[in-house]
C-alpha cells in the first residue's frame, strides 16, 4: 500500500470486523473488494436481480439490518445474486458504488438496493432501516423479492440458518486500523 494513500485505508482493524462480514457471507453474499468486482457484479446481468448490501459497523446494521437481510433469504424466492461492500473498509469500492450506481442517494450505510437488468429497482437507506426489527426488514425485502426475483430460496438451508449467530457490538469498541509501516 502506498503510505500516502491515507484516505483509502480501512477505518477499522480488519480482524475486528471479520464477524460482520461473515454474517453476510454465511448466507450467500459475495464481497466486492475492487472496482472490477463491483462492475462484474452489477453490470451485464440481463433478466437477473442483484441484491447489494452496503455493510456497516453501526448498531442498526448489527441489530436489525444484517439479521433482517439474512432472514429474508430464507424466503421461497430470492435475488439471483447477493453481493456486499463494506463501508469504512473497502473505501474505493464503496465510493465507486455510490458514485456510479447510486448517484441520487446521499451516502448511507447500511444500505440495501435491488437491481434488475442493471437498473435500480428498490432501495432501503439507513433512515428506512433504523427502528425496524429484523422481521420488519425481512418482510419489506421479501415483498420486493416476490415481485422482482425468480431464484428459488432459501439461500442456505433452515438447519444451517438456525445455527447463525448475530453479534451486536457498538462500533466505538472496535479498534481502529493501524498502519504497521508508519510505526
Amino acid at each position: 500500500m502506498d503510505k500516502y494513500d491515507i484516505q483509502y485505508r480501512p477505518t477499522y482493524d480488519p480482524q475486528a470486523v471479520q464477524y460482520m462480514r461473515e454474517e453476510l457471507t454465511a448466507v450467500g453474499f459475495k464481497e466486492l473488494i475492487t472496482l472490477e468486482d463491483v462492475d462484474e457484479a452489477l453490470m451485464d446481468k440481463p433478466g437477473e436481480t442483484v441484491l447489494l448490501v452496503i455493510n456497516s459497523v453501526c448498531g442498526c446494521a448489527a441489530g436489525s439490518a444484517r439479521p433482517g437481510v439474512a432472514l429474508s433469504l430464507q424466503h421461497h424466492v430470492i435475488p439471483e445474486h447477493l453481493v456486499s461492500v463494506f463501508a469504512g473498509m473497502e473505501k474505493r469500492a464503496v465510493e465507486y458504488v455510490r458514485q456510479r450506481f447510486l448517484p441520487d442517494f446521499m451516502p448511507s450505510s447500511p444500505f440495501f438496493t435491488l437491481f434488475r437488468d442493471g437498473q435500480l429497482e428498490f432501495s432501503m437507506q439507513r433512515k428506512d432501516l433504523v427502528n425496524k426489527s429484523p422481521e420488519e426488514i425481512s418482510a419489506i425485502l421479501t415483498d420486493e423479492y416476490e415481485q422482482k426475483c425468480k431464484r428459488p430460496g432459501p439461500s442456505i438451508g433452515p438447519d444451517e440458518y438456525a445455527k447463525l449467530e448475530n453479534v451486536v457490538m457498538c462500533s466505538s469498541n472496535l479498534p481502529r486500523y493501524q498502519d504497521n509501516e508508519s510505526k
